[in-house]
C-alpha cells in the first residue's frame, strides 16, 4: 500500500557557473577629415557598455560596445585632439545544464585599450574585454516532510530541520538618470571634454516583501582640456531605485551589481563649463532567502515490512559574507622624469582562485593608468598591470564566490624613477557550505513482519557497533526508540559508550 507523503514545495535558483568571458577586440579606424595629423598618441581610453544578455540553452551570450577615445597631439600643434571610436563586441560561454528559462548576472570590464599609429592619418585599437559570468538554473523541488497513515500501521519517521539558503530571486531593472555638471575651470578659461568614464557601486539595498529598495553611486571620471592644458576631475552622482522581485522573507539578503549600459553628455553652454551627463545602468540582484526545511530521511513501521525510495538533496549554507579592504601602495616606473601628475585611474580584470595550503588564494588582475607631464612639458601615459592577492581561511569544500572592486579615488605622486600610486581595494566574497542529504520520496507498506510469539524473548541484549546510532537499532530490532530509552533510563538519543543495551520486542 502505497503511504501518503507529505511535501515542502522549494522554488529557486542554482548556480551553475561562476566564470567569465575574456577576449580581445581590434579595430582599424581613420582620423576624421576636420582633425589633423598625428604626431604621437598620449593616451587611448574607453568606457564598456553592455547592451544585449541572453540566456539560452546550454549556455549564456552578451554583446555590447567599447564607446573609446584616443587623445593625441597633432603635427603642428600643442592642444590636444581626441578621437572617438566605438568597437563592438559579443562573447559567449558554454554552460552545461543551463535552460531558457535561467538567469545570469553579468559584468564586463574593460581591462585597457591600447592605440597605435600607423601612419597621420589612421590607427590600430586594441580593446582587452573581460565579462564576469553568474549562471543560474531554476530549480523546483518537492521534498518530503513527512508520512500521513494512521496508528494501525505503526510507522516511524525520522525528520530533520535545516537552515538552508535559497536563491529566491535573481532579478534586473534598467534605468536612465540625469545630472548637469559643471567643470573646474577659470574665469576666462573655455572646456573641451575629451573622455567621460563611469563607474556604479550599491552601497545600501534593502528587500521589504517583493521590493528591493537599493541606493548607489555612479561615479564619473571626466577628462578635459583648458586652453592646451589637461585637467581631471571626480564626480559622484546618487541614484536611489525599487525593484520587484519575488516575495521572500524578512531577513532576506540581497547581492547586487551595477553595470553600465551607456553614457552620453552635450554641453550646456556656450562657454564649455558644463554638460549635461545622461546614464543609463542596470541594476542585478541576487537575493538569498533563510528557509528551515523540515526533511524525512528515514522511516519503517514496527509492524510491516517497507519499501522506501530516496534521492539525495543539496542543503546549502552561508558560512561568510564579509568585505575584506586592501591598500595598495606601488611605485611604477617611467621612462623619463615626472614633473607633475595630472591623473591616475584603476581598472579591474579577471579574478582567480587558487587552492595553497588549506586556505584559498584569490587574486585580481589591475591595470593602472597615469597621465604625467615630464620635464618638458609633454603630456605622457604610463600604464602597468598589477595583481592584488589574499588569502581566506575556507574549509575544503566550501564554495567561495568573490569579486574586486576599487570603489575609491586613486591618486599619485612623483616618485624617484616613475610615480607611486595608492588606492584600496575590495574583495567581496560569499563562502558557501554544501551538505548532501538523503530525503524519502517514496514509501510502501509490504507484508507484516513475522510475529515474535511467546518463544521469543521479550527483551534481548545488544551492544551498539561504532557508528550506530539510537536509529539504526530500533529500525534494526523493530522496535521505537522511546521504547529502548525507556527499558535502559535514557534521556536523550545519545548511546552509552561500551554498555550493553536492554531491547524490548514489540509484540
Amino acid at each position: 500500500m502505497e503511504l501518503k507523503l507529505e511535501w515542502e514545495h522549494i522554488n529557486g535558483y542554482e548556480m551553475l557557473l561562476d566564470s567569465g568571458i575574456y577576449q580581445e577586440e581590434t579595430l582599424e579606424t581613420i582620423v576624421p577629415d576636420a582633425c589633423p595629423d598625428i604626431l604621437r598618441i598620449v593616451d587611448a581610453g574607453g568606457q564598456i557598455c553592455l547592451s544585449g544578455k541572453n540566456v539560452y540553452d546550454g549556455g549564456v551570450s552578451a554583446s555590447g560596445t567599447v564607446k573609446g577615445w584616443v587623445v593625441y597631439q597633432p603635427e603642428g600643434g600643442d592642444d590636444l585632439c581626441r578621437v572617438a571610436v566605438q568597437i563592438p563586441f559579443d562573447g559567449q560561454l558554454e554552460v552545461p545544464g543551463l535552460q531558457s528559462n535561467g538567469r545570469c548576472v553579468l559584468v564586463p570590464t574593460l581591462k585597457r585599450l591600447d592605440a597605435r599609429a600607423l601612419n597621420p592619418r589612421k590607427m590600430l585599437l586594441r580593446a582587452d574585454i573581460g565579462i564576469g559570468v553568474q549562471a543560474y538554473a531554476n530549480r523546483e523541488q518537492m521534498l518530503c516532510s513527512g508520512i500521513t497513515c494512521g496508528q494501525e500501521c505503526a510507522v516511524q519517521q525520522r525528520t530533520q530541520t535545516h537552515i538552508a539558503c535559497v536563491t529566491a530571486a535573481v532579478e534586473e531593472k534598467e534605468f536612465t538618470f540625469y545630472d548637469e555638471v559643471r567643470l573646474a575651470v577659470g574665469p576666462s578659461g573655455r572646456a573641451e571634454v575629451l573622455s567621460v568614464q563611469a563607474d556604479a557601486y550599491c552601497t545600501e539595498s534593502k528587500v521589504i516583501g517583493s521590493k528591493l529598495i537599493f541606493k548607489g553611486e555612479a561615479v564619473l571620471q571626466i577628462r578635459y582640456q583648458v586652453e592646451g592644458e589637461l585637467c581631471s576631475m571626480r564626480c559622484p552622482m546618487a541614484f536611489s531605485q525599487i525593484m520587484e522581485i519575488t516575495q521572500t522573507g524578512d531577513d532576506a539578503q540581497c547581492d547586487l551589481t551595477m553595470c553600465v549600459t551607456d553614457v552620453e553628455y552635450t554641453a550646456a553652454g556656450e562657454d564649455g563649463r558644463t554638460i549635461n551627463v545622461t546614464l543609463e545602468l542596470l541594476g542585478q540582484a541576487v537575493v538569498r532567502d533563510r528557509h528551515n526545511i523540515i526533511l524525512l530521511q528515514d522511516v519503517y513501521s514496527t509492524t510491516y515490512d517497507m519499501q522506501i525510495g530516496q534521492e539525495k538533496y543539496t542543503v546549502l549554507q552561508i558560512v561568510e559574507d564579509t568585505m575584506r579592504p586592501q591598500s595598495v601602495r606601488e611605485l611604477l616606473e617611467t621612462g623619463s622624469a615626472v614633473k607633475n601628475v595630472v591623473d591616475c585611474s584603476v581598472s579591474v580584470g579577471q579574478v582567480r582562485q587558487n587552492r595553497e595550503s588549506g586556505q584559498l588564494a584569490v587574486s585580481a588582475e589591475l591595470n593602472v593608468c597615469v597621465l604625467y607631464m615630464n620635464e618638458q612639458d609633454q603630456l605622457e601615459a604610463v600604464h602597468r598591470p598589477l595583481t592584488v592577492s589574499g588569502h581566506l581561511d575556507i574549509a575544503d569544500g566550501d564554495r567561495c564566490v568573490c569579486r574586486c572592486q576599487c570603489p575609491g579615488e586613486a591618486f599619485a605622486v612623483p616618485g624617484v624613477g616613475g610615480v607611486e600610486v595608492r588606492f584600496n581595494v575590495e574583495f567581496c566574497c560569499l563562502t558557501a557550505r554544501a551538505q548532501e542529504v538523503g530525503v524519502v520520496n517514496s514509501a510502501k507498506l509490504g507484508e507484516p513482519r513475522e510475529s515474535k510469539g511467546a518463544g521469543h524473548p521479550s527483551v534481548v541484549l545488544r551492544m551498539a557497533a561504532p557508528g550506530e546510532e539510537l536509529w539504526d537499532i530500533a529500525k534494526t530490532c523493530g522496535t521505537t526508540c522511546e521504547q529502548i530509552k525507556k527499558a535502559n533510563c535514557m534521556d536523550s538519543d545519545n548511546l552509552p559508550c561500551g554498555q550493553m543495551l536492554l531491547i524490548p520486542s514489540i509484540r
